[in-house]
């Protein structure tokens, strides 16, 4: 009966984490609209809150509402140099930045409207679970175009925080858009308790899972409260090639306090 009752409840909610392909979803310019996002990421600026660690990114927020699905981008702030970005509360989730917000420049108008990425947003929430004082206002959508890239063997691609973490959002997807030349990269889902820790230094009875994500939308979700999870660093494959590893994140979280 036990049994039963988890397969009645989403994957996130039986389970804490979702692992998927989106190669099939309906949409009817899906490989075109692939190659634009893919095309996103050749141009992503350096992370200047961390130039050392290789990463290049953007950020924009949007909102959906849980009852008709409605999607609707919030608008960017233009800071003092004439550049659009926008704003990504991290809390106090990421020790290795001590600042709540950090500014990232925003995701291309062109981007925003891809059909791919909208239904990537939709299929997405879809996947989540709200309890009935969540849904009566939008939910907020984070939407990260995050690439690791290195171009020699001295170096090395790292996500923030470079442990095993949770993020502060109920929710968060990964999903693969580029992957080129790279070693590394193996994603690791764990116990909520090895939140904090390197990967070496946890436990292997509470290590849920380790998989690779490889071929372009390949894909999986966590709910954050349920689980931990890491991305070990990224380094040059075998190929005289930049490594490079192009990742799209979600993430929601709700408008309303919880009530429990």
């Amino acid at each position: 009966m036990e049994h039963a009752l988890l397969n009645k409840k989403k994957d996130l909610e039986a389970y804490g984490y979702k692992k998927f392909g989106l190669m099939t979803l309906p949409v009817p310019s899906l490989e075109a609209d692939l190659r634009e996002l893919a095309e996103e990421f050749d141009h992503l600026p350096r992370d200047t809150y961390s130039p050392e660690s290789h990463r290049y990114r953007k950020y924009s927020r949007a909102i959906i509402n849980p009852w008709d699905g409605a999607l609707q981008w919030l608008p960017d702030f233009i800071d003092e140099d004439g550049e659009a970005k926008s704003l990504y509360f991290q809390g106090t989730f990421n020790a290795e930045y001590l600042e709540e917000y950090r500014a990232f420049p925003a995701l291309s108008e062109k981007i925003k409207e891809n059909a791919l990425l909208q239904e990537i947003i939709k299929y997405d929430f879809n996947e989540t679970f709200w309890n009935p004082y969540e849904k009566i206002l939008p939910i907020h959508v984070g939407v990260h175009f995050v690439k690791y890239m290195v171009e020699d063997e001295t170096q090395e691609s790292v996500a923030s925080p470079n442990t095993i973490h949770q993020d502060g959002e109920p929710f968060t997807f990964v999903h693969l858009i580029t992957y080129k030349n790279v070693h590394g990269g193996r994603s690791t889902v764990a116990h909520p308790s090895c939140a904090g820790l390197n990967r070496e230094q946890a436990n292997e009875k509470l290590i849920l899972d380790e998989f690779d994500l490889t071929e372009p939308l390949d894909s999986y979700g966590v709910c954050d409260k349920k689980v931990s999870h890491y991305v070990s660093g990224i380094k040059k494959g075998p190929e005289s090639r930049p490594a490079e590893r192009g990742v799209l994140l979600i993430d929601y979280t709700p408008l309303t306090i919880a009530i429990t």
